[in-house]
């Protein structure tokens, strides 16, 4: 009877070491010989103080140069008031049919106008697309009064939503973009503001592509020019002081790929459209995004010791999208590391791994592998039963390793 048992526990204990030995990770393996290298041409030489390009999706720096020199944005600040009034909406703080009335201070603001009137009230729908189309500096402080009661309490919103965003060389004194020293940012601080906007205010994201807009008989077209001259461009923003020269913040889509390019002071509005439509094209030319793994799937099933369960689903806690040299995609190579050996408590959302995709054996980008569901701590029986089987473990993968350096 006793060797019966013993031998039951044996064979239990044998079969549970081979299973685990078997589990296999979905890797791509790593080919012999390295790949020959991938060789792209270099970025356009663009006339501007500062320039970047990006992925919105993958959040790839294509091409960049200057990117995090402090410049001043002009109306490239708009897009910040347009990020602190999307949130506003989306949270119900204000809606679209809201009437703002108008400030003496809006009025007379100078720069580029909606033509808004002193106690007009106007929706908020229309003042939104009077800052986004007709790049009104009258709409821009007509809001920042409405939403922070003063322009510089707004400001203080702008540089709050700008700090959660990741711009840390970015500072805002008002709604709008006019000349002060205090007020600056950088091309890759707004390349981020611009896929915040993509990302996250989708809805609003739209009024960016509108061409025209008709307020008070007066009909403005939107400046930016991409919009009549290159075929994938729906946005964003241009601005322009004797200060700032001339700014644009584009994007484009093309075949599944969504590019940002911002140039920062260029010398006149024929060289910020050529500049932007070349380093767009380029990307567009070059390079190409795809989705590897979907958040939330499973991509392995991670061994785990002591808990109510043998096995944890590991995956990702966001969409993971690559950008490579274009032609590149078959070459590929994905690898998967583990925190071995994992113990019960396993808790949802934490970290248990790192996900690797590699070109050319060089690392692209590392991701967290994350618990997809929790294992709480197993009974006496599932604790025993599993030390007696992690000390084979260890056993059976020191003979392993010594095979295999042998």
């Amino acid at each position: 009877m006793r060797h019966n048992i013993l031998s039951l526990i044996f064979t239990c204990v044998l079969a549970t070491v081979l299973s685990t030995m078997a589990m296999a990770n979905p890797v791509i393996p790593i080919p012999a010989k390295p790949l020959p290298p991938t060789i792209n041409p270099i970025p356009p030489t663009l006339d501007a103080k500062g320039y970047i390009l990006l992925d919105v999706n993958s959040g790839k720096v294509i091409a960049e140069q200057n990117a995090d020199n402090r410049l001043a944005p002009a109306s490239l600040t708009k897009l910040m008031t347009m990020y602190v009034i999307s949130s506003a909406l989306k949270s119900g703080t204000i809606h679209l049919d809201d009437k703002v009335r108008i400030s003496q201070k809006a009025w007379q603001t100078g720069g580029s106008r909606m033509f808004v009137k002193v106690n007009d009230e106007v929706p908020v729908r229309d003042l939104i697309q009077g800052i986004v189309v007709a790049s009104g500096n009258d709409a821009s402080v007509a809001m920042a009064e409405y939403l922070g009661g003063t322009e510089e309490a707004f400001a203080g919103l702008m540089n709050d939503q700008a700090k959660s965003i990741g711009m840390n060389n970015s500072h805002f004194v008002d709604s709008n973009g006019l000349p002060n020293a205090n007020h600056y940012t950088t091309a890759r601080d707004l390349a981020l503001l611009a896929q915040a906007i993509i990302k996250n205010y989708p809805e609003d994201y739209r009024l960016y592509s509108q061409k025209w807009f008709i307020y008070n008989n007066i009909k403005q077209p939107n400046r930016n020019r991409l919009l009549w001259r290159f075929p994938y461009a729906d946005g964003l923003k241009t601005g322009h002081t004797d200060e700032a020269g001339y700014c644009l913040v584009s994007s484009a889509a093309k075949n599944g790929t969504r590019l940002v390019g911002v140039i920062m002071g260029a010398p006149n509005d024929a060289s910020r459209t050529e500049d932007s439509i070349r380093l767009l094209t380029y990307g567009f030319r070059f390079f190409e995004t795809h989705k590897i793994y979907n958040a939330a799937a499973a991509l392995t099933q991670a061994r785990v010791w002591k808990g109510t369960q043998k096995e944890i689903p590991l995956g990702l806690n966001e969409d993971l999208y690559v950008t490579l040299p274009a032609g590149q995609y078959k070459n590929l190579q994905v690898s998967i590391q583990l925190n071995e050996p994992l113990k019960a408590p396993i808790i949802k959302g934490q970290s248990y791994g790192t996900l690797n995709i590699m070109l050319n054996n060089q690392i692209l980008t590392s991701k967290p592998l994350i618990a997809l569901n929790d294992i709480p701590k197993g009974g006496i029986w599932r604790n025993l039963t599993d030390s007696m089987n992690f000390g084979f473990h260890k056993l059976f993968s020191r003979s392993t390793e010594k095979a295999n350096n042998g």
